[in-house]
Protein backbone atom coordinates (compact mmCIF):
# COMPACT_ATOMS: atom_id res chain seq x y z
CA UNK A 1 0.00 0.00 0.00
CA UNK A 2 1.67 3.26 -0.89
CA UNK A 3 1.72 6.33 1.08
CA UNK A 4 2.20 9.58 0.85
CA UNK A 5 4.07 11.54 3.31
CA UNK A 6 1.59 12.90 5.23
CA UNK A 7 0.37 13.71 8.80
CA UNK A 8 0.26 10.61 11.15
CA UNK A 9 -0.73 10.12 14.80
CA UNK A 10 0.72 7.17 16.74
CA UNK A 11 -0.96 5.71 19.53
CA UNK A 12 1.91 5.18 22.09
CA UNK A 13 1.15 3.01 25.22
CA UNK A 14 4.73 3.83 26.51
CA UNK A 15 6.00 0.09 25.35
CA UNK A 16 8.08 -0.91 22.65
CA UNK A 17 5.92 -1.58 19.80
CA UNK A 18 4.18 1.38 20.04
CA UNK A 19 7.16 3.44 20.52
CA UNK A 20 9.24 2.05 17.50
CA UNK A 21 6.18 2.39 15.21
CA UNK A 22 6.54 6.00 16.28
CA UNK A 23 10.47 6.34 15.50
CA UNK A 24 10.34 4.30 12.32
CA UNK A 25 7.28 6.53 10.92
CA UNK A 26 9.70 9.63 11.92
CA UNK A 27 12.57 8.21 9.69
CA UNK A 28 10.28 7.45 6.88
CA UNK A 29 9.51 10.98 6.31
CA UNK A 30 5.94 11.43 7.84
CA UNK A 31 5.06 13.96 10.23
CA UNK A 32 4.13 12.37 13.46
CA UNK A 33 2.89 13.31 16.72
CA UNK A 34 2.37 10.87 19.58
CA UNK A 35 -0.93 10.40 21.19
CA UNK A 36 -1.39 8.33 24.61
CA UNK A 37 -4.37 7.45 25.72
CA UNK A 38 -6.05 7.89 29.65
CA UNK A 39 -8.55 5.23 30.23
CA UNK A 40 -8.78 4.79 33.34
CA UNK A 41 -7.35 4.90 37.50
CA UNK A 42 -6.92 2.69 39.61
CA UNK A 43 -9.32 3.77 42.16
CA UNK A 44 -12.02 2.97 39.49
CA UNK A 45 -11.16 -0.73 39.47
CA UNK A 46 -10.55 -1.07 42.82
CA UNK A 47 -7.00 -1.29 43.27
CA UNK A 48 -4.21 1.06 44.53
CA UNK A 49 -1.73 1.32 41.78
CA UNK A 50 0.10 -2.20 41.64
CA UNK A 51 2.99 -0.90 39.57
CA UNK A 52 4.09 1.94 37.70
CA UNK A 53 5.10 0.31 34.42
CA UNK A 54 1.15 -1.18 34.19
CA UNK A 55 -0.84 0.00 31.22
CA UNK A 56 -2.19 3.60 32.04
CA UNK A 57 0.15 4.77 34.54
CA UNK A 58 1.93 7.85 35.10
CA UNK A 59 5.77 6.12 34.51
CA UNK A 60 4.24 4.30 31.24
CA UNK A 61 2.82 7.91 30.09
CA UNK A 62 6.65 9.74 31.05
CA UNK A 63 7.96 7.04 28.76
CA UNK A 64 6.30 7.92 25.92
CA UNK A 65 6.76 11.41 25.84
CA UNK A 66 10.60 10.85 26.63
CA UNK A 67 10.90 9.01 23.38
CA UNK A 68 8.89 11.74 21.71
CA UNK A 69 10.97 14.54 22.72
CA UNK A 70 14.24 12.32 22.01
CA UNK A 71 12.97 12.52 18.88
CA UNK A 72 11.63 15.77 18.14
CA UNK A 73 8.06 14.21 18.11
CA UNK A 74 5.08 16.47 19.79
CA UNK A 75 3.15 14.24 22.44
CA UNK A 76 -0.12 14.23 23.98
CA UNK A 77 -2.20 12.93 26.12
CA UNK A 78 -6.28 12.38 25.73
CA UNK A 79 -8.12 11.49 28.42
CA UNK A 80 -10.80 8.90 26.74
CA UNK A 81 -11.75 7.50 30.31
CA UNK A 82 -15.75 7.67 29.72
CA UNK A 83 -15.96 6.34 26.49
CA UNK A 84 -13.66 3.77 27.62
CA UNK A 85 -15.91 3.17 30.67
CA UNK A 86 -19.09 3.17 28.63
CA UNK A 87 -17.84 1.18 25.78
CA UNK A 88 -15.29 -1.52 27.33
CA UNK A 89 -15.83 -1.26 31.28
CA UNK A 90 -19.62 -1.52 31.07
CA UNK A 91 -19.74 -3.84 28.34
CA UNK A 92 -17.44 -6.30 30.10
CA UNK A 93 -19.51 -6.09 33.07
CA UNK A 94 -22.88 -6.27 31.27
CA UNK A 95 -21.66 -9.55 29.40
CA UNK A 96 -20.22 -11.53 32.17
CA UNK A 97 -23.60 -10.67 34.41
CA UNK A 98 -25.27 -12.67 31.18
CA UNK A 99 -23.13 -15.06 31.25
CA UNK A 100 -20.88 -14.33 28.54
CA UNK A 101 -17.21 -14.00 28.13
CA UNK A 102 -16.67 -10.75 26.36
CA UNK A 103 -12.92 -9.60 24.79
CA UNK A 104 -12.37 -6.49 25.85
CA UNK A 105 -9.33 -5.83 23.66
CA UNK A 106 -11.80 -5.98 20.03
CA UNK A 107 -14.41 -3.85 21.57
CA UNK A 108 -11.83 -0.70 22.76
CA UNK A 109 -10.25 -1.47 19.26
CA UNK A 110 -14.10 -1.01 17.48
CA UNK A 111 -14.93 1.97 19.83
CA UNK A 112 -11.86 3.53 21.45
CA UNK A 113 -8.77 3.73 19.24
CA UNK A 114 -10.45 3.68 15.60
CA UNK A 115 -13.51 5.80 17.05
CA UNK A 116 -13.25 7.85 19.51
CA UNK A 117 -9.33 8.07 18.81
CA UNK A 118 -9.64 8.54 15.50
CA UNK A 119 -12.10 11.17 15.64
CA UNK A 120 -9.84 12.51 18.31
CA UNK A 121 -6.65 12.78 16.33
CA UNK A 122 -8.25 13.75 12.85
CA UNK A 123 -9.45 16.92 14.46
CA UNK A 124 -5.82 17.72 15.69
CA UNK A 125 -4.82 17.41 11.82
CA UNK A 126 -3.80 14.36 11.49
CA UNK A 127 -4.49 11.79 8.04
CA UNK A 128 -3.53 8.49 9.72
CA UNK A 129 -3.95 6.65 12.43
CA UNK A 130 -0.21 3.97 13.61
CA UNK A 131 -0.62 1.74 16.09
CA UNK A 132 2.45 -1.19 17.19
CA UNK A 133 -0.25 -3.86 16.25
CA UNK A 134 1.42 -7.09 14.08
CA UNK A 135 -0.79 -6.69 11.00
CA UNK A 136 -0.76 -5.96 7.43
CA UNK A 137 -3.07 -4.06 4.93
CA UNK A 138 -3.48 -4.33 1.48
CA UNK A 139 -5.73 -2.75 -1.10
CA UNK A 140 -7.79 -5.41 -2.83
CA UNK A 141 -8.39 -4.49 -5.88
CA UNK A 142 -10.75 -7.07 -7.13
CA UNK A 143 -13.21 -5.59 -4.65
CA UNK A 144 -12.18 -2.64 -4.21
CA UNK A 145 -11.84 -2.55 -0.36
CA UNK A 146 -8.65 -2.34 2.26
CA UNK A 147 -7.53 -6.05 3.00
CA UNK A 148 -6.29 -6.93 6.66
CA UNK A 149 -4.02 -9.84 6.77
CA UNK A 150 -2.15 -11.59 9.51
CA UNK A 151 1.38 -10.17 10.68
CA UNK A 152 4.54 -11.14 9.39
CA UNK A 153 5.13 -13.12 12.56
CA UNK A 154 2.66 -15.92 13.07
CA UNK A 155 3.38 -15.84 16.65
CA UNK A 156 3.03 -12.42 17.43
CA UNK A 157 -0.20 -11.84 14.94
CA UNK A 158 -3.40 -9.39 16.25
CA UNK A 159 -5.08 -9.68 12.70
CA UNK A 160 -7.73 -11.37 15.66
CA UNK A 161 -8.00 -8.28 17.26
CA UNK A 162 -8.53 -6.12 14.64
CA UNK A 163 -11.79 -8.06 12.56
CA UNK A 164 -14.08 -5.02 14.00
CA UNK A 165 -12.50 -2.03 12.16
CA UNK A 166 -14.33 -0.64 9.10
CA UNK A 167 -13.42 0.17 5.57
CA UNK A 168 -13.16 4.31 6.65
CA UNK A 169 -11.10 3.31 9.54
CA UNK A 170 -8.97 1.20 7.73
CA UNK A 171 -8.32 3.40 5.17
CA UNK A 172 -6.95 5.46 7.16
CA UNK A 173 -5.13 3.34 9.44
CA UNK A 174 -0.71 2.62 9.40
CA UNK A 175 0.50 -0.76 10.68
CA UNK A 176 4.73 0.06 10.35
CA UNK A 177 5.17 -3.51 12.30
CA UNK A 178 3.13 -5.93 10.13
CA UNK A 179 5.61 -7.02 8.22
CA UNK A 180 8.73 -7.45 10.93
CA UNK A 181 8.33 -9.94 13.77
CA UNK A 182 8.91 -9.14 17.35
CA UNK A 183 12.26 -10.38 17.62
CA UNK A 184 13.52 -7.38 14.77
CA UNK A 185 11.06 -5.04 16.80
CA UNK A 186 13.34 -5.30 19.65
CA UNK A 187 16.62 -5.62 17.43
CA UNK A 188 15.53 -2.27 15.77
CA UNK A 189 14.25 -0.40 19.35
CA UNK A 190 18.20 -1.04 20.23
CA UNK A 191 19.27 0.22 17.16
CA UNK A 192 17.62 3.47 17.98
CA UNK A 193 18.36 3.57 21.34
CA UNK A 194 15.21 3.11 22.88
CA UNK A 195 14.90 2.74 26.49
CA UNK A 196 12.27 -0.07 26.12
CA UNK A 197 13.66 -1.92 24.01
CA UNK A 198 13.45 -5.01 26.67
CA UNK A 199 10.21 -3.90 28.33
CA UNK A 200 8.24 -6.86 29.66
CA UNK A 201 5.15 -7.06 27.50
CA UNK A 202 1.79 -7.13 29.39
CA UNK A 203 -0.71 -9.79 28.56
CA UNK A 204 -3.23 -9.13 31.20
CA UNK A 205 -7.03 -7.08 30.73
CA UNK A 206 -6.04 -3.46 30.83
CA UNK A 207 -8.31 -2.35 33.51
CA UNK A 208 -7.92 -5.31 35.39
CA UNK A 209 -3.88 -5.19 36.15
CA UNK A 210 -4.27 -7.89 39.06
CA UNK A 211 -5.43 -10.01 36.38
CA UNK A 212 -8.28 -11.35 38.51
CA UNK A 213 -11.14 -10.73 36.96
CA UNK A 214 -12.97 -12.47 39.48
CA UNK A 215 -11.97 -9.59 42.07
CA UNK A 216 -13.07 -7.54 39.68
CA UNK A 217 -16.51 -8.84 39.18
CA UNK A 218 -17.68 -9.65 42.75
CA UNK A 219 -15.66 -6.11 44.27
CA UNK A 220 -16.24 -3.25 41.83
CA UNK A 221 -19.00 -4.81 39.10
CA UNK A 222 -20.87 -5.97 41.94
CA UNK A 223 -21.54 -9.35 40.44
CA UNK A 224 -22.97 -12.59 42.26
CA UNK A 225 -20.79 -14.19 44.75
CA UNK A 226 -23.19 -16.21 46.25
CA UNK A 227 -22.64 -20.33 45.84
CA UNK A 228 -25.05 -22.32 43.66
CA UNK A 229 -25.30 -25.85 42.15
CA UNK A 230 -22.82 -27.49 39.95
CA UNK A 231 -25.31 -30.04 37.95
CA UNK A 232 -24.25 -32.44 35.49
CA UNK A 233 -25.67 -34.16 32.30
CA UNK A 234 -28.10 -36.38 33.80
CA UNK A 235 -29.69 -33.37 35.74
CA UNK A 236 -27.73 -33.79 39.20
CA UNK A 237 -26.64 -31.72 41.53
CA UNK A 238 -22.58 -32.68 42.01
CA UNK A 239 -21.55 -30.12 43.87
CA UNK A 240 -21.88 -26.68 44.75
CA UNK A 241 -19.96 -23.35 42.76
CA UNK A 242 -18.60 -19.79 44.47
CA UNK A 243 -20.60 -17.41 42.34
CA UNK A 244 -20.85 -17.30 39.08
CA UNK A 245 -18.10 -15.06 38.06
CA UNK A 246 -15.80 -17.69 38.56
CA UNK A 247 -16.79 -19.66 35.76
CA UNK A 248 -16.61 -19.12 32.25
CA UNK A 249 -17.88 -21.38 29.53
CA UNK A 250 -14.84 -24.36 28.43
CA UNK A 251 -13.12 -24.13 32.04
CA UNK A 252 -11.92 -27.42 33.47
CA UNK A 253 -9.45 -25.58 36.14
CA UNK A 254 -10.32 -24.38 39.61
CA UNK A 255 -13.78 -25.67 39.26
CA UNK A 256 -13.41 -27.15 43.06
CA UNK A 257 -15.09 -30.35 42.18
CA UNK A 258 -13.99 -34.25 42.10
CA UNK A 259 -16.07 -36.22 39.92
CA UNK A 260 -13.52 -39.23 38.78
CA UNK A 261 -13.32 -37.46 35.32
CA UNK A 262 -12.18 -34.32 33.54
CA UNK A 263 -15.31 -31.54 33.82
CA UNK A 264 -15.79 -28.38 32.08
CA UNK A 265 -18.28 -25.83 32.01
CA UNK A 266 -20.59 -26.20 29.63
CA UNK A 267 -23.15 -23.37 30.45
CA UNK A 268 -24.50 -20.94 32.82
CA UNK A 269 -27.97 -19.95 34.37
CA UNK A 270 -27.26 -16.61 35.61
CA UNK A 271 -30.93 -15.91 36.93
CA UNK A 272 -30.74 -19.66 38.40
CA UNK A 273 -27.55 -19.36 39.67
CA UNK A 274 -26.43 -22.57 38.25
CA UNK A 275 -23.19 -23.57 36.74
CA UNK A 276 -24.04 -26.52 34.32
CA UNK A 277 -20.90 -28.90 33.59
CA UNK A 278 -20.24 -31.88 31.04
CA UNK A 279 -17.65 -34.15 29.99
CA UNK A 280 -15.01 -33.24 26.98
CA UNK A 281 -17.68 -34.52 24.27
CA UNK A 282 -20.42 -32.46 26.41
CA UNK A 283 -18.59 -29.17 25.83
CA UNK A 284 -18.33 -29.91 22.08
CA UNK A 285 -20.01 -28.27 18.86
CA UNK A 286 -20.48 -28.67 15.14
CA UNK A 287 -22.29 -25.19 14.98
CA UNK A 288 -22.85 -21.89 16.01
CA UNK A 289 -24.08 -18.55 15.38
CA UNK A 290 -22.41 -15.17 15.36
CA UNK A 291 -23.45 -11.57 15.78
CA UNK A 292 -22.27 -7.77 14.75
CA UNK A 293 -20.36 -9.70 11.49
CA UNK A 294 -18.13 -7.20 10.03
CA UNK A 295 -16.72 -8.05 6.70
CA UNK A 296 -13.65 -7.08 6.13
CA UNK A 297 -11.47 -8.05 3.24
CA UNK A 298 -14.01 -9.34 0.95
CA UNK A 299 -18.21 -8.00 0.38
CA UNK A 300 -21.07 -9.68 2.31
CA UNK A 301 -21.49 -12.66 -0.19
CA UNK A 302 -25.04 -13.67 -1.27
CA UNK A 303 -24.32 -17.59 -0.66
CA UNK A 304 -22.04 -19.61 1.81
CA UNK A 305 -18.29 -20.15 1.73
CA UNK A 306 -16.24 -22.01 2.88
CA UNK A 307 -13.32 -20.58 5.44
CA UNK A 308 -11.15 -21.21 8.23
CA UNK A 309 -12.35 -20.32 11.90
CA UNK A 310 -10.22 -18.93 14.93
CA UNK A 311 -13.06 -18.80 18.36
CA UNK A 312 -10.08 -17.15 20.09
CA UNK A 313 -6.81 -15.46 19.50
CA UNK A 314 -4.49 -18.28 20.57
CA UNK A 315 -6.89 -20.78 18.88
CA UNK A 316 -5.36 -22.88 15.71
CA UNK A 317 -7.79 -21.87 12.62
CA UNK A 318 -10.01 -24.61 11.65
CA UNK A 319 -12.43 -25.44 8.41
CA UNK A 320 -15.92 -24.28 8.66
CA UNK A 321 -18.64 -23.15 6.50
CA UNK A 322 -19.91 -19.63 6.60
CA UNK A 323 -23.74 -19.11 5.62
CA UNK A 324 -24.63 -15.45 5.92
CA UNK A 325 -28.29 -15.14 7.40
CA UNK A 326 -30.00 -11.55 8.34
CA UNK A 327 -28.44 -8.41 8.69
CA UNK A 328 -25.44 -9.02 10.97
CA UNK A 329 -25.40 -12.47 11.62
CA UNK A 330 -23.97 -15.67 10.18
CA UNK A 331 -24.16 -19.54 10.62
CA UNK A 332 -21.31 -21.35 11.71
CA UNK A 333 -21.26 -24.97 10.19
CA UNK A 334 -17.80 -27.00 12.00
CA UNK A 335 -16.21 -30.14 9.67
CA UNK A 336 -15.00 -30.87 12.94
CA UNK A 337 -16.40 -30.79 16.38
CA UNK A 338 -14.43 -28.43 18.32
CA UNK A 339 -14.31 -27.65 22.00
CA UNK A 340 -15.52 -24.62 24.46
CA UNK A 341 -16.90 -22.52 21.68
CA UNK A 342 -17.72 -19.88 23.79
CA UNK A 343 -20.83 -16.95 23.96
CA UNK A 344 -19.42 -13.43 23.88
CA UNK A 345 -16.08 -14.73 22.27
CA UNK A 346 -14.87 -13.08 18.73
CA UNK A 347 -15.02 -15.58 16.22
CA UNK A 348 -12.70 -14.55 12.98
CA UNK A 349 -12.89 -16.05 9.61
CA UNK A 350 -9.89 -16.27 7.42
CA UNK A 351 -8.79 -16.94 3.84
CA UNK A 352 -4.92 -18.01 3.99
CA UNK A 353 -3.59 -15.01 5.88
CA UNK A 354 -6.50 -12.59 5.25
CA UNK A 355 -9.34 -11.64 7.72
CA UNK A 356 -12.42 -12.17 5.77
CA UNK A 357 -14.87 -11.26 8.47
CA UNK A 358 -15.29 -11.39 12.25
CA UNK A 359 -18.34 -11.53 14.78
CA UNK A 360 -19.35 -12.18 18.41
CA UNK A 361 -20.23 -16.10 19.29
CA UNK A 362 -24.01 -15.43 20.12
CA UNK A 363 -25.39 -19.33 20.89
CA UNK A 364 -23.69 -22.58 19.90
CA UNK A 365 -25.63 -25.54 17.93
Amino acid sequence: MTLRKRIVAVAMSGGVDSSLAAVMLKYQGFEVFGVTMKLWNYDDVGLPQLSDSKCCSLELINTARRICDEFDIPHHVINLSEDFKEFVISDFINEYMAGRTPNPCVRCNMRIKWSSLLEKTASMGAEYLATGHYARLEFNNKYNRYALRMGLDDKRDQSYFLWGLRQKALKQTIFPLGQITKRRTRELAKQYGLKNADSPESREICFIPDDNYRRFMVEVAGGSNEPGDFIDEKGNVVGQHQGIAMYTIGQRKKLGIALGYPAYVKSIDVQNNIVYIAQEAGVKSTSFTVDEVNWVTIPRPSAPIECDVKIRSTAKPVPCKLIPGEKETCKVELFAPLKAITPGQSAVFYDQEFVLAGGIVLSVG
